[in-house]
């Protein structure tokens, strides 16, 4: 195993083949030569700023050209890219730098300066560690993790996620989550042309897949209602013949969409993978599985898991507890916080705060979050749940749903829901009643303008529950 720092893998492959294409966003190419001589103009001048080997640098820019040259630079350099959400309003990202304490912030607009002239390179560097990510959590107080590897990989080794060499790949999701970031970098270093989108548009990122002849795209569940609610001749319009994988993860796939997008693009390319930015274990599932475990996020690939009851002990399959996760060496932690500490058992094993259950075969099924169960009549409601069967109503375009105190009951459900078009609380309730138990159809519903998830389809419900409880 010869393993080799990021900068230099990349460097290489620009020697390899330099006008190849790298990176595309919604307003230029660069190919991998242009990539790596604006990361060199760019480390020398995060040094000259100050800048140096082990130094966490804020990364809020949008999906970007700049983003990804900012992030080869620091590891150019041995410094730790830490990527953050653009838009984030003022008072989250001053808390997210007083964690941080960086040593350089690049904020929207910036620009990464002109390659020069400059022939002799910077020295080789390995960034220890290779990325800083940044977590709001069901809380919302910031807290980062750091990834415990450093910045090497083994060109000789395939690529994780199914991603070919110097292939395509169509990046839709946010770089500033775990997921897209660790995505883009593994198809960067694998030699592939990686496409952004921009703010995530359904019929712009099919209409990409195809133009570009993407191998594998990254999508999370909100995507794919998104785009299998465009018009049938629209969606079908597109030659995907060369995909081959589309990954989904980051929050819970409705099985009625998981099973439109089998029927469409068929099982063998459809994979979902299960995991937090810890890494302490995932779990994958391929498109075949799936129809055999419905409703399943896979078996263990990578570590170990278990399913915990109240009182600590382990519950036999099918019996719904807390998900806990434990690293293949329990002796290496994969991650550090900071500004946050873990829910441990001991011995190595986890929480990430997820409930789910184990089937026969060591199949995982989540259920929902911890903090986000809502206990309506003595009885354990799982938001996730009801939240699928309302995205299955053609009006709702996004949607959650959240506990609220009732004197009645203890706690109600309240959805929150962005549609299209004119549709009633009504008439939700009698879609959701047809499908679910008369404890889980929510009460209340509130319509809202805007979209209810982010674009990595993520929904902080604290934050929900707390505005409408003021």
């Amino acid at each position: 195993m010869a393993l080799v720092s990021y900068a230099a893998r990349l460097a290489a492959l620009a020697a390899a083949d330099p006008d190849r294409p790298a990176v595309t966003d919604e307003h230029r190419t660069v190919t991998r030569r242009e990539l790596d001589t604006l990361a060199e103009a760019t480390g020398r001048a995060f040094l000259a700023g100050g800048v140096a080997a082990g130094d966490t640098v804020t990364i809020a820019l949008p999906n970007s050209v700049e983003f990804v040259v900012a992030t080869v630079a620091c590891w150019k350099i041995g410094a730790v890219p830490q990527p953050v959400s653009s838009r984030l309003p003022a008072a989250e990202l001053d808390a997210i730098i007083e964690l941080a304490a960086p040593k350089l912030v690049l904020r929207p607009g910036w620009e990464a300066p002109d390659a020069g002239h400059d022939s002799e390179r910077l020295p080789d560097a390995v960034s220890k560690p290779w990325k800083a990510m940044t977590s709001g959590g069901s809380t919302g107080r910031p807290k980062l993790i750091l990834a415990n590897a450093p910045g090497l990989t083994d060109p000789d080794l395939p690529a994780s996620f199914l991603i070919p060499a110097d292939g395509c790949m169509v990046m839709p999701g946010p770089l500033y989550h775990n997921a897209p970031f660790v995505w883009a970098v593994t198809a960067l270093l694998a030699g592939n042309h990686v496409v952004l989108g921009g703010r995530f548009d359904a019929a712009t990122t099919l209409r990409l897949m195809a133009d570009y002849r993407a191998d594998v795209v990254y999508l999370v569940p909100t995507m794919m209602l998104r785009i299998w609610r465009l018009p049938e001749e629209e969606r079908l319009a597109h030659d995907l013949s060369n995909l081959k994988a589309v990954w989904h993860l980051a929050a819970p796939c409705p099985p009625w969409l998981k099973q439109c997008w089998i029927d469409w693009l068929g099982p063998e390319r459809i994979w979902e993978l299960y995991a937090g930015t810890e890494a302490q274990a995932a779990t994958i599932i391929s498109g075949a599985e799936w129809l055999a475990h419905q409703g399943s996020v896979g078996r263990t690939v990578s570590g170990e898991i278990r399913i915990v009851g109240p009182d600590g002990d382990d519950l036999p399959a099918g019996e719904v507890g807390e998900v806990y996760m434990r690293p293949p060496d329990p002796d290496k932690p994969t991650y550090r916080y900071v500004g946050a500490t873990a829910r441990t058992l001991g011995d190595g094993w986890e929480s990430l705060g997820d409930m789910g259950w184990l089937d026969a075969d060591g199949y995982l099924y989540l259920t929902d979050r911890r903090t986000d169960m809502v206990l309506v009549g003595g009885s354990n409601v799982y938001p996730a749940e009801v939240e699928a069967a309302l995205d299955e109503h053609p009006a709702v375009r996004s949607c959650a749903v959240i506990g609220l105190p009732d004197e009645d009951l203890g706690s109600r459900l309240h959805a929150v829901v962005q549609v299209e078009g004119e549709v009633t609380a009504e008439q939700l309730r009698a879609h959701v009643a047809e499908r679910l138990a008369s404890n889980k159809v929510p009460r209340t519903y509130e319509f809202v303008d805007d979209p209810v998830r982010d674009d990595a389809g993520k929904v902080r419900r604290s934050a929900l529950r707390d505005a409408r409880e003021a």
